[in-house]
């Protein structure tokens, strides 16, 4: 029976459960107050917030990710296969696509 708890769908439905049971509970004991317009603004750290839409540059994030993925994906590819000559032209590959992405 214990096994039979611990499979990941009902495991995860009983934490369901009770985290709604944990969040009902919560709700009765939480201390209620007005709603004011301060607890509705945003928080800026005290400070005034910017006029103007900010664009999100994703460009470093990508050439970032890229970076991880090409060195986790080389990592790995290498660690499951066998020890080869070919392999010293793969490292050199992947040497060569981290150094264009470091240098962009």
């Amino acid at each position: 029976m214990a096994v039979l708890l611990l499979t990941p769908p009902i495991a995860f439905v009983l934490y369901l459960l009770a985290a709604g049971l944990l969040l009902r509970l919560s709700e009765r004991f939480a201390a209620t107050s007005p709603a004011t317009a301060m607890k509705s603004s945003t928080y800026g750290s005290g400070e005034t917030g910017p006029t103007h839409a900010a664009a999100a540059g994703y460009r470093t994030f990508f050439v970032i990710a890229l970076f991880f993925a090409v060195l986790h994906l080389g990592t790995l590819i290498l660690g499951a296969s066998t020890l080869q000559p070919i392999a010293a032209v793969y490292i050199a590959g992947l040497a060569l696509i981290l150094l264009v992405l470091i240098l962009g």
